[in-house]
This record gives structure tokens, sequence and C-alpha cells, in this order.
């Protein structure tokens, strides 16, 4: 057979994934993932010859008729020599790419280039799903708010070759191309890029998966560092577009807000009425590395029908009447996490989450549908489905997925919860009360009215496995195991429940008297006359004698004060706001519950959702969290990853990172350690240009590069850090030139992240940061010996520049509030040593790469409730140090800037802002403790070196491979299926 042209892409009529020619490239993607989409070419091709099956267009109408799902393949070959890539972007260049055809400049170049690699990779998509559906797999799907998500596969030798010659030819370099291409802005912070390490690694294993999400406009905000601070503005990921991305005009479901609920038959419900808007759907491929698995992202965006816009508004005049329906619609997916201080905020983020939860689980009910054929078993539904929830912001997926059931396809009650509980998982990531969220009821109320129905049906369920379980003897202990364990907070018990509750009080009466009551029928009937008539007067205390009277009033008291009691014990505060919890809906309404690292996971069981866990031990389990390899190290490190491939002997690490091991017996040898100090040199080299094009700063290559970077949060402890430099900075100054040389080691002290826009404290330490880092790199006494640098705009890009380059990474949140923690295994896998507190994955690994090779400090977690209580009682005494640095911030030498609301909250003993609470005077002398520790040990560098290896070589547990089949063995029950 004739090879065909390397830009021929093959079409599914029938496919949900078939390539949709009039598709809008909006953006996304990552910085140089073309340059790792080009290994997918590598497995079409493999040998050159590489034989792919895939849908015949004319394939037999018969058999169509007679297996809905039956194939009848054609083969093509594919060989991507440079001349048929240098013609298949040309193609690109004049008839796809949103730009001008008189010019082929590099953002053309980009595009076009992609648009060649995405003809190839869609083959291997549509016939993965496609197989998919034949083989009626059991599916995983993922649902998050965020993805930091990048194309995975890798370039090789042999498609670098092709595609830089053919781009040569074209006028272009290859790298110059590949950096034209934005981050996309679809996440912030670790919980984004866990969701995307997941998805390569669900594809390289070969998992039957599909990851759904929303696609942002604007995404969080893009950071810039003034003389004010940070400075928020609006990412402009989307203004060229992207490649990679597939518009679905014809994947769309209509999703409601507000209206009013109508009872139906059955006990099924109409929602009628409010506001409509349509759920686009945006495919993203996902390739496997090294395999044909390719999944599917799949991204909503938000419109309304054209019937929607008010033309006869328009001409009248009223243009903002016309575009209000229009302009509130799409506003939903214009910005990742809105600020939610206004009640226009919080409606936003709420509408957002729906959106997420309803067309998904639409999608979801409509791909089962599809694959169960003419008749549907619902029981099957968690056979053949499994969603795992990203954290909490996915929560309304539980009762979205029981309207559904029931008010859409007629399910019962009990049968909808049923399917429910045994089809969503929930993925916990933090402790911290903020993340742990909590609804308005009245919010939900207005918002999602049928959805709070189905809500308090739960809740009800609940509190009656409850009393199932423990009874309701002791109402004491009732009511505080309620207070945990109720989805609603300060919301009146149901009807059933209160019931129960009166009989229970009603049967610890005396029995004699019970029966004396019962037993006397007009007594009986003058108590009640008195109780609904609340008749109290002499003239009927005449009627009976004075020991009937007794004990009339006895009983009647009785049975007053049980009434009263039960409300009194569970009655509403009004002053209290009435709120959903949705981390116990999760845990209620989902079969398994699991925590991210293993101290997490124990904080979760013993402190968050402890009487959930006694009610329903067999639920919660332990998933500690992994990166890919392939981004991580191969990709983003290639001159580490040669030394790796060389000692080792294979490159199978790649997909096998058990295999880093082996590196632990070569870590003395004075070869290797020669071979890692040049690759850490040349990456630092490459930080110092990265840092001076994006700062300004021109830092010393030579000097120690200690790094924090992540999301910037007071339990994450920057101030920590900065305070440390600031102490540091302090000494050096009173040493003369000689005597600073000689006692410390140069540094560049390097950080990053976005402050979030209403979170004034963490702005505030950006502001500090940058502040010092300006003082500091002035001062010609200093010099070299320390730098100060904030990179502003943090995001993959950045991680995958710095992270290679890094000697010293900084991990140093408050024990027992990081859940996890990911950059720190990204930093260790990249042979860069740790200096934290026992908290997250440090712990794990520590164990790892070995107690010698990590610098550990600060309190423990089952420490910090104890030191926080002897702060509160005036008992904390801080060390002189702690006392100097913010005296020595407040005197002026960092600007003007006015400090004392910053330092005011590390002083005090309660208040909110105050006292210190996460705990960074206590921790700081043991943290400069072991700051001087780290001196010591770089001064060492055959020493510091060994640590280094060791550190990469004890992460090969830190695998999202490793992560991914512990989900798919223990949650999501799946096996992986491998293409043909």
């Amino acid at each position: 057979m004739a090879a065909l042209p390397f830009s021929t892409t093959c079409r599914h009529s029938s496919s949900p994934l078939h390539h949709n020619s009039k598709s809008s490239f909006i953006g996304f993607s990552q910085r140089n993932n073309i340059w790792q989409l080009l290994v997918i070419t590598k497995s079409i091709s493999r040998k050159s010859i590489r034989k792919l099956s895939v849908k015949n267009v004319a394939s037999d109408e018969k058999q169509e008729l007679k297996d809905p799902l039956a194939k009848r393949d054609t083969f093509y070959e594919f060989i991507p020599d440079s001349a048929s890539i240098a013609s298949s972007i040309k193609f690109h260049a004049e008839f796809t790419t949103p730009f001008s055809p008189e010019k082929f400049e590099l953002n053309k170049a980009f595009f076009a280039t992609a648009e060649s690699v995405r003809d190839s990779l869609i083959i291997n998509w549509n016939a993965t799903n496609d197989y998919y559906e034949r083989k009626n797999v059991k599916l995983a799907y993922y649902m998050s708010m965020e993805y930091l998500q990048v194309l995975t596969g890798f370039i090789e030798a042999e498609l670098l070759g092709p595609y830089a010659e053919a781009l040569t030819k074209l006028g272009h370099n290859l790298e110059d191309v590949a950096n034209k291409e934005p981050d996309a802005a679809l996440g912030n912070g670790g919980l984004g890029r866990l969701a995307s390490c997941f998805l390569d690694s669900l594809a390289t294993l070969n998992y039957p998966a599909w990851g759904y999400g929303l696609r942002y406009k604007y995404g969080l905000f893009k950071q810039h560092i003034t003389r004010d601070g940070q400075v928020e503005v609006a990412e402009n990921w989307l203004e060229m577009g992207s490649p990679w991305e597939i518009l679905r005009n014809d994947v769309s479901y209509p999703v409601k807000f507000y209206g009013e609920v109508i009872p139906g038959p059955n006990g099924s419900k109409q929602w009628v009425g409010g506001e409509n808007i349509l759920a686009v759907a945006y495919d993203v491929p996902i390739p496997g590395y090294k395999t044909r698995t390719t999944i599917n992202l799949r991204l909503w965006s938000t419109k309304v029908s054209q019937e929607e816009f008010d033309l006869q508004a328009f001409n009248s005049g009223d243009h903002a009447k016309a575009y209000a329906v229009l302009r509130n619609a799409e506003k939903i997916c214009y910005v990742l996490y809105p600020g939610d201080e206004s009640i226009e905020g919080k409606t936003l983020r709420l509408k957002q989450q729906y959106t997420l939860c309803s067309a998904s689980l639409q999608d979801i009910i409509a791909r089962f549908e599809k694959r169960s054929g003419k008749r549907v078993n619902w029981d099957t539904l968690p056979d053949k489905v499994v969603v795992q929830m990203n954290d909490t912001h996915p929560t309304l997926c539980i009762p979205e997925l029981i309207r559904i059931l029931i008010d859409v396809k007629g399910l019962s009650w009990e049968k909808a919860w049923n399917i429910t509980k045994r089809t969503v998982a929930y993925t916990n990531h933090t402790i911290l009360p903020e993340a742990l969220e909590k609804w308005s009821l009245t919010l939900l109320q207005d918002l999602l009215p049928r959805h709070v129905e189905i809500i308090r049906m739960i809740d009800e369920e609940l509190i009656h496995e409850i009393i199932s379980e423990y009874g309701i003897d002791d109402l004491d202990v009732f009511e505080q195991r309620l207070k945990k364990l109720r989805i609603l907070e300060n919301i009146e018990l149901p009807s059933s429940v209160m019931e129960l509750l009166s009989t229970e009080e009603t049967s610890t009466v005396d029995p004699v008297k019970v029966i004396e009551v019962e037993d006397n029928d007009i007594m009986a009937t003058e108590k009640e006359e008195k109780k609904d008539d609340d008749i109290d007067d002499d003239d009927d205390d005449d009627e009976v004698g004075e020991e009937g009277q007794e004990e009339d009033n006895e009983n009647l008291s009785i049975e007053e004060d049980t009434d009263n009691k039960v409300e009194v014990r569970f009655k509403v505060d009004p002053k209290l706001p009435m709120m959903v919890r949705m981390a116990n809906l999760c845990v209620a309404g989902g079969f398994s519950v699991n925590g991210v690292a293993a101290i997490h996971s124990k904080i979760v069981k013993d402190e968050v959702f402890n009487e959930f866990y006694e009610l329903w031990p067999e639920k919660f389990q332990n998933k500690t969290n992994g990166v890919t390899p392939r981004r991580w190290i191969r990709f983003c490190n290639p001159d580490l990853s040669k030394i790796i491939t060389k000692w080792i002997g294979t490159e199978d690490w790649v997909t096998d990172l058990e295999k880093l091991a082996i590196l632990r017996k070569f870590a003395d040898n004075e070869d290797l350690q020669l071979e890692w100090i040049e690759a850490k040199r040349r990456n630092k080299i490459k930080v110092a240009s990265f840092l001076k094009d994006k700062t300004g700063y021109v830092v010393n290559p030579s000097a120690m590069f200690d790094v924090q970077v992540k999301r910037i949060h007071e339990y994450k402890r920057q101030l920590l850090n900065i305070m440390g430099i600031v102490y540091r900075y302090k000494k050096m100054k009173e040493l003369s030139a000689e005597e600073r040389r000689e006692m410390f080691v140069p540094r560049v002290c390097i950080f990053g992240g976005k402050a979030f826009a209403t979170y004034v404290q963490a702005k505030r330490i950006v502001k500090f940061i940058t502040d010092v880092g300006a003082t500091i790199n002035r001062d010609p006494e200093i010099g070299d010996l320390l730098k100060v640098v904030f990179v502003p705009d943090y995001n993959v890009s950045v991680a995958e520049m710095l992270i290679p380059g890094s000697e010293l990474s900084q991990h140093i949140s408050t024990a027992g509030m990081e859940a996890s923690g990911t950059s720190n295994m990204k930093f260790a896998m990249n042979g860069c040593i740790l200096i934290g507190t026992l908290d997250g994955a440090n712990v794990e690994i520590r164990e790892e790469v070995g107690e010698d090779n990590f610098f550990l400090f600060g309190a423990r977690a089952e420490e910090i409730a104890g030191l926080r209580k002897e702060r509160a009682e005036g008992k904390f005494v801080p060390d002189p140090r702690f006392e100097e640095v913010k005296a020595y911030v407040r005197s002026g030498v960092f600007g003007p800037y006015n400090y004392d609301e910053l330092m005011g909250s590390l002083e005090g003993n309660e208040g909110y802002g105050r006292a210190d609470y996460f705990l960074v005077g206590k921790d700081f002398p043991s943290y400069l403790e072991c700051q001087e520790e780290v001196d010591k040990a770089y001064l060492d560098q055959k020493r510091w070196t060994k640590m280094s290896i060791l550190n990469t070589a004890g992460s090969y547990k830190f695998s999202s491979d490793r992560t991914i089949h512990e989900y798919a063995r223990d949650i999501w029950r799946i096996e992986p299926i491998e293409l043909a």
C-alpha cells in the first residue's frame, strides 16, 4: 500500500471524537507540548510503517445494522519524513491557522506545526474511544475544577530530526516555534497539576478514563509584580487560540438555575422556569507515552441559544438588555475561582460547580445509554461508570445524579440513592476549614431548589442510619454526633426524626404512670384538652380529686417537657447561618473516601471525619499522590534523563520509576557524581539566564539555588522563609566582608506563586518578599552572597525551568496542614534536596530518600493543637532572634511600606489574623538551626551530590503511575485495556 501524506486525517462519522474540520482553534496546552506530541507520530509509524486500525467511512451498511458497534478496518501507513512533514505544515499554514496568508511568522508556524502533529494524534484518539465502546468497558470519569494540563509524550531523536529539518526548510527553528505556545490557564496549583498527571498516567497505563473540567477564558489571573506588590490582570491564553482542542457543537447539554419544583408521578419532580444555559463541549486529546491509547479531556464552555438574544431590545437601542442574558451565561466560564466576597461572587462560583457536575453527568449518562443499547439496566451503572470527585468542588454530582435518575429516568428514590452511593467516590485534599466547602442553604435553595430537596432527603437518610447504628438513648451524645455528621448545619431536624426523638423521650416516663393515664379514658381526654386548649384555671382543678389532679399534672408536665426538651435541644439558632456541608455530603453519598498522603489520611480518619470513619471504616483509605516522570524528569530535565538512562542501562524507568532505585548502588561513584554535578550546573545556567530575562536580576550560577515555588498561603509559610532570609541578611550586615565570605554559603533564594486576589495577608507576604529582594539585591556590601528573586506569574513552564536547576527546595508548611504536596516529589525526582516539616508527602519522601538526605525541622502534627492552646493561654515565649527580625522589619530597612499588620499577625494570643496561628514563631529557631546544617552540607560537594543522587533514587515511589494503579485496583475496579 502506498504511503499517504503525513497530513491525512481519518474521520469517524459516528464517533463522538471525530475531527471537526470547522472546529475552533481556541486555546489549550503548554509551552513545548508540540515537542512532546511528536512521540505520537512515532507510535503511529514505528519502524516507519506502523499500521493503524481506523474505521472505514464506507463500511458495510448491513453490518452496521446488525451490530451498531461493529467496525471494519482499513489500514493506512504513515511515514513521517521531513518532506511530508513540511508539506503538512504548509497545508495547515495556508488553510487552517487563524493568521493571514502572506506571512509565516513564529506564531503561525507554531499553529501549523501543532495542527500537523494533531492530525496523526486524532487517529489514535478515535480508535481508543471506538475500542472502549465496542468492548463496553467500565470507565473512570475524573471530575476536577482545575487542570494545569500539559499533553504528554516526548520528543525522540528520529522525530526531532524530521520536524527540525522540515521547519528549517520553512525558515524556522523547532525550539523557537515550540516556545510560542502559552500555558493553559485551566488551574492554579497542585490540585490542577495532580489532575493532569493522573490523566497522563491513565493514558500511558492504558486505563479507560475521561477527564471533565471547565474551559476558563481567563483562568485565575496573570500576575504582575510592581512596587505595590502583586497586581492581577486577565490571563490572555486564549487570545490567539490553540490547535489542540476541538469544539463539539453537536455535544451540548442544558443546565438550569433558579425556577421552581413541581411534584410529578412516583416521587419524581419537574424543575421548571428559571434561567437556562447550554454547556458546550471542547475536547482535548491526552496521549499516552509509547502506547496508542489516547484518552479525552472534555472541557465545558457556556452560552445560551440564539433565541435568548433580545433582538427587539437591541433594535430599540437597549443594547445592554439585549446582551445581558448572553453575558450572564458566558461569564460562568470566564474566571477560575471568581472572588466570593459578594453574594454575586458566591453565586457565580456555585454556578460553575453545578455546570461542571450537570453537563458532565448528562454526558456520562448519555454515553452509558448509548453503550447499553435499547434496554438500559440502571442497576449496572456502577459496573460501567465510576465518578471520582477531585476535592469538594464537584460535590453536586451526588444530588445531580439522583435528580437525573429520578426526575428524568423515572427511577425510585431508593434505587437512585443506592446507585449513586455505588458510583461516586471522593478525594479529600485538605483539612483547612475554608477548603471544606460550606454553602448557604438560602443561596442553594434559590439557585438549585430541586437539589436542596434531594440534599434534605440524603441528610434524613444519614440521620436514620446514625440512629440505626448508635440508637438515641443518650440524647447528649446523639446531639454531638449530629453536629459532626449532619450534612445540614443549623437546620431543623426532619419530622421523621423528631417523631422518633419525642417517642424516645416519652418511653423514659415511669411506666406505672403511663399505664394509669392510658387506662383512664376520661383523664386522658381531659389531659389532651388541657394540652390543646392551654386550660389552667381553678374551675378545672376542682373537677378532679387532689390525688388525681397531682397525677394528671405530673403526666402533663412530662409530655410538655418532652416536646419542649427535644425542640430546645435541637433548635435552630437564628443568629447563625444555615449551611450545607459539602464534604459531609461527599462522604455520605460516596462509596470511597481517600486522603492523599499517609499522614493526611490519618488526620482525615482521626480528626476531620473521625465520626464518619467510626460509622463507615470500610470507606476510608489512603492514596498518596504522585507526579508523572514523563513530564517532570524525562521532558523538563533531558540532561539528567540521559545520565539516569546511562547508569541504569535502560530508558524503561520512564514508565517504571522503581528502576530509579538502581541509582542507589552508584551514589558514591565519582564518575556518576561528576556527570551529575555537570548536569546540575548546566541547568543552573539556564535558570540564571531565565531569571535575568524575567526579572532583570543577575545571579551567580555558582551559588546555592534555594527555591520555594507554590501557591502563596499562610499555612505554606513563605513568611517563615523570608524572615529567615532577613535574619541571614541582618547577620551578614553585622560582619566584615571577609567574615561574611567565611561564614555564609552564597545563596540565590527564589520565590514564585500567586496570592488569591482577595487574600490580603498573602498579598502582603508577596509585597514583603519583593521589598526584601529589592533591598538585598541592590546592597553592594552583600553582592553575590545573597540574592532574593520573586518570579512573577509562576506556572508549569516556569516550574519546568526552575526545578531541574534547584538544589534546595522548601516545603515548610505547618505540620498537619498540607494534605500531600506534589512539588516536593518533582524536586526530589530532579535531585533537589528538601528542607521541610513532617507534613504531607514529606513524611514518605523522607522515609524513601533516607533521614540523612532530608533536612527536617519544626513541630510535629500531633503537637500543633497543644501548642496553639499554650499560645492562647499566654505561655509562648518567642525566641530572641524572632523578635529581632520583627523589629528589624519594622525599622523600615526594607522601604516605607507599613508592615505592622503583617508582623502583628505573629503576635498576641488570640484574635482573628493574630496569635501566629501557623506557628511561624514557634518553628523559627528550629528553622534557623536547620538552615545552618544546610550550609555545612553544601560546603561538602561530594556529600551534597550523593544526597542529590539518593533523592532521585528514592523518589521511585512517587510516580503518578503507582497512584493510578492503586486507584484503579482499590477504588475504580477498572482494568488496563491496550488497543490491539
